[in-house]
């Protein structure tokens, strides 16, 4: 699939031809979320927005525009095993996500809660976004 590049500071090299791109060091996977902004993909042809597609679903063109998503949206369903706490997220400008939550115990993250982005790539370039709940979750409590 097409990634959309999520990179934090990019510096062109002058003296290459084709001023090829290279990054700032990656960071310690440990490091702090640093890199909020998500970009998204959507549709020259029809508008349909998207997230790492290399063609539109709805009409098959291969012309994107980037677009910077505001990073909120609501969770739509459970993806995987609890413990990776991965879940599918309708992101507010019409595209799904697959992200993990962090900051709070899966048992926590329910189906319709708000979320908004902390991270939108691992350090590495590689992995899921992370998002947060904008609010404390509930503490569990008895479920009998």
């Amino acid at each position: 699939m097409l990634q959309t590049d999520t990179r934090e500071h990019t510096d062109f090299a002058d003296d290459h031809e084709g001023a090829a791109a290279t990054t700032t060091a990656a960071a310690a996977p440990d490091a702090p979320a640093v890199c909020r902004e998500l970009l998204f993909q959507r549709c020259l042809w029809c508008g349909t927005p998207a997230y790492r597609r290399s063609f539109c679903r709805a009409c098959g063109s291969t012309a994107f525009k980037r677009e910077r998503s505001e990073g909120s949206g609501v969770v739509v369903r459970r993806y995987g095993h609890v413990p990776h706490n991965t879940w599918f997220v309708a992101m507010d400008e019409g595209f799904n996500l697959l992200c993990q939550v962090t900051g709070t115990a899966p048992i926590a993250v329910a189906v319709g809660m708000r979320v908004n982005v902390v991270r939108s790539v691992a350090p590495v370039g590689q992995g899921l976004p992370l998002v947060e709940l904008p609010h404390p979750a509930p503490t569990p409590e008895r479920w009998w």
